[in-house]
């Protein structure tokens, strides 16, 4: 997978906003804000876990920019630890390289959720399927945009932005 596939996965949403490449990283949130030019909260990222139900699956958490896992929330939630995926599962397991992981266009194994982090403003900056790349897109419709299956609240470390933006 890759830019194209999301751009095409995006569009058969009705989406009609655009992936964004850059010449340079956007593979980690302070480089991903500088070339959208945000704030790092804004960052959507798509952390890449284990699913502690089913190792052979993925579990993949979008969350702000300014946000961590919480060990505990995650727990409570998903029934074991967090885990990421070994760097050498990435890619099979998302469809994305890691620098490029994002909740679209991923295997349908791969489980999206969005972390509460998120919803304290309008849009956000997801990678759009490289470790060049991002798309804007609205919070009220990211769950539809990504397929993901609920909201959760799995982080901590984030402060709420009033107003929101």
């Amino acid at each position: 997978m890759g830019v194209p596939q999301v751009q095409a996965a995006l569009a058969a949403t009705g989406f009609d906003g655009e992936v964004r490449e850059f010449a340079e990283s956007s593979a980690t949130v302070a480089l991903a804000a500088e070339q959208v030019g945000t704030s790092p909260e804004r960052i959507a990222k798509t952390i890449a876990l284990t699913d502690p139900g089913d190792p052979d699956r993925a579990i993949l958490v979008v969350i702000a920019g300014d946000a961590r896992i919480h060990g505990g929330r995650f727990k409570r939630t998903f029934g074991g630890k967090p885990r990421m995926l070994p760097h050498d599962q990435v890619e099979p397991m998302t469809g994305h390289p890691v620098g490029g992981v994002c909740p679209f266009a991923n295997p349908d194994s791969a489980r999206v959720f969005l972390d509460a982090s998120l919803q304290r403003f309008v849009s956000v900056f997801p990678a759009g399927g490289s470790a060049t790349s991002a798309v804007e897109v609205r919070v009220d419709a990211l769950m539809e945009l990504a397929g993901a299956e609920d909201w959760v609240e799995v982080t901590s470390g984030w402060q709420t932005v009033d107003p929101p933006h």
